[in-house]
């Protein structure tokens, strides 16, 4: 049993499509296959159902769980050892559901620690417990609950989420508006898993009913450019209209107390964070993650509903 033929059974597991892993490893099919074959031969049992397409049974769920550990164990040696060569350098790896949350503390971190690199991945909360799990990143910053007792999480900052609007909307120009009169609108929203989905079914339960929605997508990040064309009205996180970097909208407070967002850092209980990623969760847990600018805001919001 080779450390490739556990590399190629991982991204096979993950992804349960053998063209897909071929084309994430850049191996031929052919070899792909006969890899994992060799595998299951060596193992006495099969990890994949193949009817169709190739499914993770209950043996390669069971295998999966330990190849992870001991492939983590091996990138955390690896880069132990990178540590000690590269005295203060290094590279943690961060993963978040939108990399505009990330600007000001990466700002914050670099130069705090300049010779350490950060790497940045974009996934939803789910797929950041796999990624921490099978140790692919250091970190999650995620804005949903985390309900996994291998998992330690700290908050890093309660941003308010506001209601942004096609300016040339009805209701452009109020200041606060009650979920209860925004049951007839359309929205424009994420796919469920991600948290803006999870907030506006929240609210709406609050409210006894059930949300509208025009629009869905896998990209958050694109939700404010949908709603400035006209398509509904949808959630949006304060520091985005901070940032004034997306298509131009009309803003409002939500009177709900839960309105707003918990954004908390997350990372593997029982895993021994290299020297990087120990000076970067020091870094961004020891200093304000929202600027003064932003604090105000949510102070204001809170005001306001």
């Amino acid at each position: 049993m080779d450390l490739l033929a556990l590399q190629y059974f991982r991204t096979v597991a993950r992804l349960e499509h053998l063209s897909r892993a071929a084309d994430e490893l850049r191996v031929a099919q052919p070899s792909l296959s006969r890899t994992i074959a060799r595998l299951e031969d060596e193992l006495g049992m099969p990890l994949f159902t193949r009817q169709g397409r190739v499914r993770l049974n209950e043996n390669g769920r069971v295998f999966l769980r330990h190849v992870e550990r001991a492939l983590s164990e091996l990138d955390d040696g690896r880069r132990a050892l990178d540590d000690l060569k590269g005295g203060a350098g290094g590279e943690v790896v961060v993963a978040a559901e939108s990399l505009l949350t990330l600007t000001g503390v990466l700002t914050t971190f670099r130069r705090a620690k300049p010779g350490i690199r950060v790497r940045l991945q974009q996934a939803a909360a789910g797929e950041m417990r796999r990624q921490l799990r099978s140790g692919e990143i250091d970190f999650g910053i995620a804005s949903q609950s985390v309900n996994a007792e291998d998992l330690e999480s700290v908050e890093l900052v309660r941003e308010e989420v506001l209601l942004a609007m096609p300016q040339s909307h009805p209701r452009a120009q109020q200041d606060a508006i009650p979920v209860a009169d925004l049951t007839t609108e359309d929205w424009v929203t994420t796919r469920r898993g991600h948290w803006q989905r999870e907030l506006l079914e929240r609210l709406f339960a609050d409210a006894g009913a059930q949300p509208i929605i025009a629009c869905e997508s896998n990209e958050p990040g694109v939700s404010q450019d949908l709603i400035s064309a006209g398509l509904g009205i949808g959630l949006i996180p304060a520091m985005s209209q901070r940032a004034g970097t997306h298509a131009p909208v009309a803003w409002a407070h939500i009177d709900s107390p839960g309105a707003q967002r918990t954004l908390r850092l997350m990372w593997r209980r029982d895993r021994e964070l290299p020297a990087p990623a120990v000076a970067f969760r020091e870094v961004v847990t020891s200093r304000p993650f929202m600027n003064h600018r932003a604090q105000e805001s949510r102070r204001r919001g809170r005001h306001a509903t």
